[in-house]
């Protein structure tokens, strides 16, 4: 069978891509990879091969750009989420988006897949989403769907909220966003045996945490830390930022300051592989899966993306040789005898 040609933007360290690979049992091909950060390319290539990663999108050619079936993107998080100020497209980071739909513009892919963070629903009363839809619409998308998943639903240990927008050029199809697993979730379960002392936090900077949610609280704010034991359900989100102090994230520790989580098992917490590679410092491994996505939730999304695509091209099978069949019933008029014109009477 055919494999389905993806690009990846944005690509981060691949989880989006990974997701498709897992669902499609290794029936997707990508053929171009975006990423601008040289760590996160390190660990990218560490995964998924050698072959050129392109940099900064916005320096990007439309005729370097292949023809493909599926774009990906989990645009940049920062100028929408709340961590990033809420600055939307009036910050240049915004107006990637606008990479997006060029390629989409010039190279018609049968469908795309964008995530973002929950934050872009509501940011500027929905008028940011708003004008995205509505830009995909102008460029041939008018199929488009999105909606709010979240990790802990479908089996991971992590209250991670992400919006996820679909698109398909085919008008025909009608998209369903994945049901929820609700598979039983334990924080236990991404948890290593063995934990070096490494990551337990300091006395001083336990005393900060401590105190910073003490005052958050008079003051009314709901930020502090987060600590979780083996048997919790499930985390806080693990942010790019976790590498500072990972109080979004803290493990409690019998007679002992709690500690952060181990690169490892933050890899656990976004769904990723036991043998998927960590060939970075601990501060980028942080970062890294911090920014990256649920693999898990990607997966479902990517399984209901592949199914509805495969009976769209069965579908398009049986409209051509119908269409076949029916030029075939058709005499051609340079072919057909003239009747007498009795005989028409």
């Amino acid at each position: 069978m055919k494999k389905i040609k993806v690009i990846d933007l944005f690509a981060g360290i691949g989880g989006i891509r990974l997701g498709f690979e897992k669902s499609s049992k290794q029936g997707i091909e990508c053929v171009f990879t975006s990423e601008w950060d040289k760590y996160s390319t390190e660990t990218y290539k560490a995964n998924f091969g050698s072959k050129p990663v392109y940099g900064d999108i916005t320096k990007i050619s439309l005729k370097d750009v292949p023809e493909h079936d599926i774009l990906l993107a989990g645009f940049p998080c920062q100028p929408f989420s709340q961590a990033g100020l809420k600055k939307g497209f009036l910050d240049t980071r915004g107006t990637l988006f606008f990479d997006i739909e060029r390629i989409l513009k010039d190279k018609k892919p049968k469908a795309f897949l964008l995530e973002n963070v929950k934050q872009l629903r509501g940011h500027n009363k929905g008028q940011t989403l708003n004008t995205i839809i509505e830009r995909l619409r102008r460029i041939g998308y008018s199929n488009v769907q999105y909606k709010v998943l979240r990790a802990r639903d479908f089996g991971l240990p992590q209250n991670r909220e992400r919006i996820y927008i679909v698109g398909f050029l085919d008008k025909r199809i009608i998209f369903n966003f994945p049901t929820p697993t609700f598979e039983p979730t334990k924080v236990g379960d991404i948890l290593e045996k063995r934990v070096d002392d490494k990551y337990t936090i300091s006395d001083r900077l336990w005393a900060g945490h401590q105190r910073r949610k003490r005052e958050n609280k008079i003051k009314g704010k709901g930020f502090g830390y987060g600590i979780v034991t083996k048997n919790s359900e499930y985390t806080n989100t693990i942010s790019a930022r976790y590498y500072k102090d990972g109080s979004e994230i803290l493990i409690q520790q019998e007679g002992s300051n709690p500690r952060k989580l181990t690169p490892r098992e933050a890899a656990r917490l976004q769904g990723f592989p036991e043998n998927f590679k960590i060939p970075v410092s601990n501060t980028q491994a942080y970062r890294q899966f911090g920014n990256s996505v649920p693999v898990k939730v990607i997966e479902k999304v990517a399984e209901q993306m592949l199914l509805h695509l495969e009976e769209s091209a069965i579908e398009e099978i049986k409209h051509n040789k119908k269409i076949q069949r029916t030029a075939k019933s058709v005499i051609p008029l340079a072919n057909a005898k003239t009747l007498p014109l009795s005989a028409t009477c």
